[in-house]
């Protein structure tokens, strides 16, 4: 806040661009417009402590596979984390297997699903593309980790990496909201 105060910060603002297999940046005090396209859509925070939103639904091919109500933006997590009991329904849709208890697979040839975050009455798709880490051989490893965070903070989803490479995010603690645009490497252009 002291420099917002000073003047010395535009804007009481920061955005990542973490991109898709390319550098990723960092901006305080504003925005890259050259890392994303469209208009940013704003998503309320729930609690300012853990840029917590509301979170009104998960997807899975149209179909519902979790309700929990609230999700974390979070560019220190790699992955998309979530409860057990909603990570364990879609990787059963999925079929996915388990590696080590850690890791889920799929196989890469027949995976073309789409996962569906809705925040704020807006959704937000991960194809298939975006939801893979790593590809070996005919098995394709998954960006998805279950993970039950306690109350009084969760039950949450952590929207990391996997989502954060799809979409350009910018933190508005001025206005105590975040803004989420297509970054433009997930960009479909038409």
């Amino acid at each position: 806040h002291a420099l917002v105060d000073s003047g010395e910060l535009e804007q009481p603002i920061f955005a990542f661009y973490l991109g898709d297999n390319t550098v990723g940046e960092l901006v305080v005090g504003g925005v890259d417009k050259a890392h994303y396209v469209g208009d940013f859509r704003y998503v309320p925070l729930k609690s300012q402590s853990y840029w917590a939103v509301q979170l009104d639904g998960v997807k899975l091919d149209g179909s519902v596979v979790g309700t929990t109500p609230t999700a974390i933006v979070d560019s220190g997590t790699s992955l998309l984390a979530g409860p057990t009991s909603e990570v364990l329904k879609i990787v059963a849709k999925l079929g996915a297997e388990t590696v080590m208890g850690r890791e889920y697979v799929v196989d890469c040839q027949s995976f073309n699903s789409t996962l569906a975050f809705t925040l704020a009455g807006q959704e937000y798709e991960l194809a298939a593309k975006d939801l893979v880490l790593q590809q070996s051989g005919d098995q394709c490893i998954l960006g998805l980790s279950a993970m039950d965070v306690p109350a009084p903070r969760g039950p949450l989803w952590i929207l990391g990496d996997v989502f954060m490479r799809k979409y350009y995010v910018v933190f508005d603690w001025g206005q105590t909201r975040i803004g989420v645009a297509t970054a433009s490497a997930g960009a479909v252009l038409v």
